[in-house]
């Protein structure tokens, strides 16, 4: 789509259908209450960055040792300013508002970022990412992925698009002589033999295969989702050949899902207080060895969740595995990134400078910084084995020390860094979820725009979302159903379709 000027409508129409997150208007009593931080004057010969960052955990002291590497490798002055998580993207919007940005700024994909991007507040980088032989070797559904009105205005802050897994107790499956479900009637099988035939053996009826939770139809890590993908369905959306686009909610693949969780709620083989289970509750009920399987997990959780579960049942053994169906390995791609680093002209005035902190971001994947970002410093988080590959030497002063920058800058595991010797768990999780990109069902709908989901998305989809509880509750029937679904479409759902429709034509040129 071409940017549109700020006084038309339709520059505010940009949307995440994939996740559906949306940011309220800033009040103005907030805007006039925060500014942006001056960065320290840089070091004579050394260029200036400021870096604004989501903090995860404790805010790394200043001039901390991974900093102070990261600087004496790109000859630079690195200044972070850390912003609490709870708070993140209100800030963002401060920041953004007052035109006070720092020379690096991660965003989170949502729509003060697009309309940031679209009023020319930030640097369109596609054009250049050819020159910087690391951003330019990553896989072009990363970038694919942020694109605003077809254009890429920042670097993916990376995640593994094909991470997408069960986490499952392999044990209580091998007592079942249960596979992993391949189908509906499989599933249903699993969730009736974990639920009913005694896996942990005491004798009483309290286990469950998985368990549902509040907002368990929303975002990419969706259950009822990523089974219908499983089975030939749709991830969110889907889009044929002459570009008309479906919801999920309207394919056989999906409603078929939701039959399966009504006949499983009906039989009291899923948990009845799911409506208001917190996803965390959940997966504490699954750590204490009541659950048999993390249905909106990913690859890599096999190794935390067998930490976790062994306290509690020892014998208990984690194993990861990617969802299938008749078609065989079929997952729901995840978008591929958390968010995305922007460079804005506020603070970065003209290309020369452009293409100097480029150097830097393309720098940040360089083995050194790779290793620095994903293993920490040698001797202290990580030792070398005589093979050439790593180990973590200290996890938790890793967590402490190295996460925080692992999490917000640039790196990707398995690219310009040496292998880690882990757990078999762990190297199976991080291999799987780097190689099922091959299996990965985009979303077509991520990146298109649409003016009435952008005024009106939160109760569109909240209408759906509803539905589909009182539905698997058995609330309500098939024509209960088609009876909501008609609800949303004359409530704007076939607007949306419209206008998503258009968007797609305008960007595909069909």
């Amino acid at each position: 789509m071409s940017p549109k000027g700020p006084g038309n409508s339709k520059n505010n129409a940009m949307l995440r259908i994939g996740s559906f997150v949306i940011v309220g208007a800033m009040s103005a009593g907030l805007l006039a209450g925060c500014g942006g931080e001056k960065a320290p004057a840089a070091e004579e010969g050394k260029l200036p960055i400021s870096i604004s960052l989501m903090q995860v955990g404790d805010v790394p002291a200043k001039e901390n040792a991974i900093e102070k590497k990261i600087e004496e490798y790109t000859n630079t002055d690195v200044n972070v300013q850390w912003i609490p998580q709870s708070a993140f993207d209100d800030k963002v919007n401060v920041m953004v508002a007052s035109g006070e940005m720092p020379t690096i700024m991660r965003v989170n994909y949502v729509p003060t970022t697009f309309n940031a991007a679209k009023t020319g507040l930030f640097w369109e980088l596609g054009p250049y990412l050819k020159d910087y032989k690391n951003l330019s070797a990553q896989s072009e559904a990363h970038f694919n992925n942020i694109k605003i009105e077809g254009k890429i205005y920042g670097i993916p802050n990376f995640r593994d698009i094909g991470r997408t897994a069960i986490v499952y107790r392999k044990d209580w499956f091998d007592k079942l002589k249960l596979d992993v479900p391949k189908s509906l009637d499989d599933w249903y099988e699993v969730m009736r033999a974990i639920r009913k035939d005694d896996p942990d053996g005491n004798g009483k009826e309290d286990t469950y295969g998985a368990l549902l939770f509040k907002k368990y139809n929303e975002g990419v890590s969706s259950p009822l989702t990523r089974i219908a993908v499983s089975i030939g369905g749709v991830n969110k959306w889907g889009v044929d050949d002459a570009g008309k686009l479906t919801p999920e909610f309207l394919t056989t693949e999906y409603v078929d899902t939701m039959k399966l969780f009504k006949r499983l709620f009906n039989e009291g083989l899923i948990n009845s207080d799911f409506p208001a289970l917190d996803p965390s509750d959940a997966d504490k009920k699954m750590d204490s060895g009541l659950v048999a399987m993390k249905l909106n997990g990913v690859a890599q959780n096999g190794k935390s969740s067998q930490q976790r579960l062994t306290p509690n049942a020892p014998d208990g053994i984690i194993d990861v595995a990617p969802f299938q169906g008749p078609q065989g390995i079929r997952i729901a791609g995840e978008p591929g990134n958390y968010g995305m680093l922007v460079i804005p002209k506020a603070s970065v005035k003209d290309e020369e400078q452009l293409k100097k902190v480029l150097t830097f971001l393309d720098q940040l994947m360089d083995e050194e910084l790779s290793t620095l970002q994903l293993r920490g410093l040698l001797d202290v988080h990580y030792s070398k084995t005589a093979d050439g590959k790593t180990e973590l030497k200290d996890f938790d002063a890793y967590q402490r020390e190295v996460k925080p920058y692992r999490d917000n800058l640039l790196s990707v595991e398995g690219y310009n860094v040496p292998e880690l010797v882990d757990v078999p768990i762990g190297m199976k999780g991080t291999k799987m979820a780097r190689e099922n990109e091959q299996y990965a069902i985009a979303n077509p709908a991520l990146t298109l725009s649409s003016e009435i989901y952008t005024e009106r998305g939160q109760e569109l989809d909240q209408m759906i979302w509803d539905a589909q509880t009182k539905y698997i509750m058995g609330k309500i029937d098939d024509a209960g159903w088609e009876q909501e679904v008609a609800s949303w479409r004359k409530a704007g759902g076939d607007q949306l379709i419209t206008e998503l429709e258009a968007s797609y034509k305008e960007l595909n040129g069909k």
